[in-house]
C-alpha cells in the first residue's frame, strides 16, 4: 500500500499559512512605513505652521516697535517746533520719510486743529470726503491718550477717495506736554496698507501674503497675496495698541508635499536601528534621571532640615491656613506664643481659641472678609491675642496668599509678632521724654526767677500805694462843712488794686500752667492764644535787654491740632533763644532791628498740587500753619548750624543743650518740621510747621 501523508506536512499546506505570514509582515512593513510618511508630512506641516506663525508675531513686533519709534520721532518733532509756523517744515519731513502716514495734525486740548500737513503721496486723499468725517473716531482715541498719558489708536475706518477707491485708515493721538501742563495733542493718521508696506520685514514676505483682516475674516487692508490654485497655510498674530487691536493674517505657500513619497528603501532599518539608539539613549537618560532623582532627594532632605532649623529659630510667629479658616501649620514660636501645643491647633478652625470672649464676634467678621477674598495689605494689622494663662499681649499680623506649585491659591500665611517688648519700650521712651520736657521747663523757670519777682514787684508796689490811698482816704474824718467822702475816687482806686491784682495771677498761672506736667492731649488752638500765652513770660527777658516783642498773625489762619503745652513750649524756648542771641546794644537801638518777631501764616504743602486738584474738582491737600521766630542777632556759624539740633549741644555757659533737640522732637511727633535760615539783613528765622484742625 502507497504510505499516507498528512495533508497538514505537505508543503502545499503550510504555503497558504506563509503567505499570510507574509502578507501579514508585509502589510505591517507597509503600515509602519505608512505610519511614517504620515508621521513625517504631519512633523512637517506642523514645524511649517509653527515657523509661519512664529514669522507672523516677528511681523507683529517689527509693526509695533516702528510704532513705538514713530512715537518717539513725533515727540522729537513737537520739542523741535514749538509753534505752528515752525511745525510745518519738520512735519512735512517726517510725512516724505514716513509713507505709511498720510496726515499729520497738531490740535490744541479742545481737540480744535491748529496745523496740518498731509502726504505727499496722496495728494487727493482728503478731497472726496472733508476730514470732519474721522472726528468721532479721532476724539475717541485723544480721550484714552489723555486718560492714560500716552498714545492710544482708533478703530480703523474706510476712507472713500476719487474713482470708487478708497483706503482703511487708523488714527493715533499723543498728548503733547510743555513745563508740565497739557499743551494739546499730536494726531497722526495711518494707513493700513502703508503699515504693511512700509513697517513690515520683506524678506520675510517673499512670496507670502500679508493682510490685516478683521475678527469675522473680512480683509481690511492688503499688501501681497498667494495664488488661490496652492495649497497655502495660514497664521495670525494680535498687532496689539493702545486703545486698539488689529489682527494680523500671514498666509505661505506649502512646499515638498510630494517629497514624503521618496523614501529610500531602507528607512524601516534606519528606523529600527534609531529605534534601538533611541532605547539606549532611554535606558541611559533613565539611569541618569534616577541618580538626579537620588541626588535630588538628599537636596530634599537637607533643605527639609535646613528649614526646620530655621523655623525653630524664629521668634516670629508663623500659622498656614486652609482656605476655610483651618490651621494646617504652625511653628515652635507661635505656640509658644500662645501657650498651646502644636497638636491643639493644628486642624481647629474658627473661632480661635487665643482670641479673646469679648473680641469674637469682631475677630469673626475680619476672618469672613479676609476668606472672602478681600485680604489685608502686605504692612499687616495690629492685633491683641489671650495665652492658654488668660494674659493678653499685642501682635503685628502680617498675611499675603498661600499659593501652591500650580499656582492655585490654597489658603493664607501668616507672620505674628508679639509687640509686648516694643510697647514697654515704647512707654519708657515716652515717659522719659516727658520727664525730659518737665525738667526743661523746670530749667527754663529757674532761669526767670529773678525777672518774675521783679515783674511781679511792679503790681504789688501798685496794689500797696493804691491801698495806702484808700485807707487815707477812709481815716480822713468828714468835716461839719466839708465835701463828702469821695466815692468816684476809692471806686477808681480799688478797681485799679483789682487789674494789678489780675495781672499778678496772669503773671503765675502761666508760669504754673507751662509748668504743670499733665498728659499729652491734642486739641484745636488759635494760633493767637499759643502766643498770647507765652507774651508775659517772654515780656519778661524782653523787657529788661530793651527788644521789643513784635507779633504778625495772618488773616484767616486756622487753628492748629496740638498738644498745648508742648507747642508753648517750643515757643517760649525759640523765642527765649532769640532774644539771648540779642545781648544789650547789639544791635544799636537806633538801627531799629532790636524787635524779636512771631509771625504765623497758613501754607500748603505742594501748593502746585493743590492748585491743579482744586481745578479738576478733587479735595486739596493737607493745609498747614507755620510759625516763624525772627531774631536780629549775629546769626549762626556753620559749625553751630551741623550741630544745632544735637542734644546736649549748647553754645550758653549756663545752657543744658536739650532745648532744641526737644523743640525738634515734639514737632515732629505733631506731624511737622522744624528748620531754620538766615534772616535778613542779619540774624535767624526758625520755623516750624504744624497741621491745621
Amino acid at each position: 500500500m502507497p504510505e499516507v501523508v498528512p495533508r497538514e506536512a505537505t508543503p502545499g499546506g503550510l504555503r497558504p499559512r506563509r503567505r499570510l505570514l507574509w502578507v501579514a509582515l508585509l502589510l505591517l512593513v507597509l503600515a509602519l512605513l505608512g505610519v511614517l510618511v504620515f508621521l513625517a508630512a504631519e512633523y512637517e506641516e506642523v514645524r511649517d505652521q509653527s515657523a509661519l506663525e512664529a514669522d507672523a508675531e516677528a511681523l507683529s513686533s517689527d509693526i509695533r516697535s516702528a510704532l513705538v519709534r514713530n512715537v518717539q520721532t513725533l515727540q522729537s518733532l513737537y520739542s523741535l517746533a514749538a509753534s505752528p509756523g515752525a511745525w510745518s517744515a519738520p512735519a512735512g519731513e517726517v510725512l516724505a520719510e514716513h509713507r505709511e502716514m498720510v496726515r499729520l495734525e497738531w490740535r490744541d486740548n479742545a481737540r480744535a486743529l491748529i496745523a496740518h500737513r498731509d502726504t505727499p503721496y496722496l495728494a487727493d486723499l482728503f478731497s472726496y470726503l472733508d476730514r470732519s468725517q474721522a472726528l468721532p473716531d479721532m476724539r475717541q482715541a485723544c480721550d484714552n491718550a489723555q486718560r492714560s498719558s500716552g498714545p492710544s489708536y482708533s478703530p480703523s475706518y474706510f476712507w472713500p477717495m476719487n474713482g470708487g477707491l478708497g483706503l482703511e485708515l487708523m488714527d493715533m493721538c499723543l498728548p503733547v506736554v510743555r513745563n508740565g501742563k497739557p499743551a494739546g495733542f499730536l494726531v497722526v493718521t495711518y494707513s493700513l496698507p502703508g503699515l504693511l508696506a512700509e513697517l513690515g520685514n520683506r524678506t520675510l514676505l517673499r512670496g507670502r501674503g500679508l493682510a490685516f483682516v478683521d475678527t469675522d475674516g473680512t480683509r481690511l487692508a492688503l499688501y501681497s497675496s498667494v495664488a488661490g490654485n496652492r495649497r497655502t497655510q495660514t497664521a495670525r498674530a494680535l498687532l496689539d495698541l493702545p486703545g486698539h487691536t488689529l489682527l494680523l493674517r500671514l498666509e505661505s505657500p506649502r512646499i515638498g508635499t510630494g517629497a514624503a513619497f521618496g523614501l529610500l528603501p531602507n528607512v524601516l532599518t534606519a528606523v529600527v536601528g534609531a529605534l534601538s539608539l533611541a532605547l539606549l539613549a532611554v535606558l541611559g537618560l533613565l539611569g541618569r534621571d534616577m541618580r538626579l532623582r537620588q541626588r535630588a532627594e538628599h537636596e530634599l532632605g537637607d533643605a527639609l532640615a535646613f528649614r526646620k532649623a530655621m523655623e525653630n529659630s524664629l521668634v516670629t510667629g508663623l500659622r498656614a491656613r486652609d482656605m476655610s479658616g483651618r490651621i494646617t501649620y504652625v511653628n515652635p514660636a507661635f505656640c509658644q506664643m500662645v501657650g498651646l501645643p502644636p497638636e491643639k491647633l493644628i486642624g481647629t478652625g474658627l473661632p480661635a481659641p487665643w482670641w479673646p470672649p469679648e473680641l469674637v464676634d469682631e475677630y469673626q467678621q475680619r476672618q469672613a472678609v479676609r476668606l472672602a477674598g478681600q485680604t489685608l495689605p502686605r504692612e499687616g494689622y495690629e492685633s491683641v491675642f489671650q495665652r492658654s494663662d488668660g494674659t493678653r499681649f499685642p501682635v503685628l499680623i502680617i498675611e499675603a496668599p498661600l499659593i501652591d506649585a500650580q499656582g492655585t491659591q490654597t489658603g493664607f500665611m501668616s507672620a505674628i509678632l508679639d509687640l509686648s517688648e516694643q510697647r514697654r519700650i515704647e512707654d519708657l521712651n515716652r515717659a522719659s521724654q516727658e520727664r525730659l520736657q518737665a525738667t526743661a521747663r523746670l530749667a527754663t523757670v529757674g532761669e526767670m526767677a529773678s525777672l518774675l519777682s521783679h515783674e511781679l514787684n511792679q503790681p504789688l508796689a501798685a496794689i500797696a500805694s493804691y491801698a495806702s490811698g484808700t485807707l487815707n482816704l477812709l481815716d480822713e474824718p468828714p468835716g461839719a462843712s466839708g465835701p463828702a467822702m469821695p466815692q468816684g475816687e476809692l471806686r477808681q482806686a480799688m478797681q485799679r488794686i483789682g487789674e494789678q491784682a489780675e495781672r499778678a495771677g496772669r503773671v503765675i498761672k502761666s508760669v504754673a500752667d507751662f509748668v504743670r506736667r499733665r498728659e499729652q492731649v491734642r486739641e484745636a488752638v488759635a494760633p493767637a492764644s499759643l502766643i498770647d500765652a507765652i507774651l508775659p513770660l517772654l515780656g519778661l527777658q524782653a523787657k529788661k535787654q530793651g527788644i521789643r516783642v513784635h507779633t504778625q498773625i495772618a488773616p484767616g489762619c486756622p487753628p492748629v491740632l496740638c498738644d498745648r503745652t508742648m507747642v508753648e513750649q517750643v515757643l517760649l524756648n525759640l523765642a527765649r533763644n532769640g532774644v539771648q542771641a540779642m545781648p544789650a546794644n547789639d544791635p544799636p537801638a537806633a538801627s531799629g532791628l532790636r524787635v524779636l518777631t512771631l509771625a504765623v501764616n497758613r501754607t500748603r504743602l505742594h501748593a502746585s498740587d493743590d492748585d491743579e486738584a482744586a481745578a479738576s474738582g478733587s479735595p486739596p491737600r493737607k493745609v498747614w500753619v507755620e510759625f516763624a521766630v525772627t531774631d536780629h542777632g549775629h546769626g549762626l556759624s556753620e559749625a553751630v548750624r551741623q550741630q544745632l539740633f544735637t542734644p546736649f549741644f549748647t553754645t550758653k555757659a549756663e545752657g543744658m543743650g536739650l532745648g532744641l533737640s526737644l523743640c525738634r522732637t515734639v514737632i515732629e511727633q505733631h506731624g511737622g518740621a522744624l528748620t531754620h535760615e538766615p534772616a535778613q539783613p542779619r540774624g535767624t528765622v526758625f520755623r516750624f510747621t504744624l497741621p491745621a484742625a
